[in-house]
């Protein structure tokens, strides 16, 4: 099957896709501000410049695209029709930089949290922000009282 899309108009589609910025990072970025949690944007001095990292709480948070980081049993992930090899490799090789990244952060003593797009949809949102923010204050009491 071909692409349905001239060259130079997959690639302009293709390159309107942010990296950061994106508006599940920004809806958990307001609702953590508004909780009272300060947070620093995509530190490059941690591995794989996690997109929330609070270091008070010294943990991060990252927001996964469900199709970039082929979120398992999500329907907003599709294996593409046309090029499907090269894209199975891409995702597979953004898990793989997951997988080392978290492990990295770990060895570290940073705690991570990961936030899925779908779970930040319809009426999921509220419940999935609430228990992210549960979890991170969580971590200043289990600190402290050990």
């Amino acid at each position: 099957m071909t692409d349905v899309h001239n060259k130079n108009t997959r690639s302009y589609n293709m390159s309107r896709i942010r990296h950061k910025d994106t508006k599940p990072e920004i809806i958990v970025r307001k609702f953590l501000h508004s909780k009272g949690l300060r947070y620093r944007l995509h530190d490059k001095k941690l591995p794989g410049k996690p997109d929330l990292v609070l270091k008070k709480y010294n943990t991060v948070v990252q927001i996964h695209g469900c199709f970039w980081h082929r979120h398992k049993g999500c329907k907003y992930f599709v294996i593409p029709k046309t090029r499907t090899e090269w894209w199975l490799n891409k995702i597979n090789d953004n898990i793989n930089r997951d997988k080392e990244n978290k492990k990295k952060l770990k060895k570290l003593g940073w705690k991570t949290f990961v936030i899925w797009e779908c779970k930040l949809r319809g009426n999921k949102r509220a419940d999935t922000l609430n228990k992210l923010y549960k979890k991170i204050i969580s971590q200043i009491y289990n600190d402290t009282n050990n």
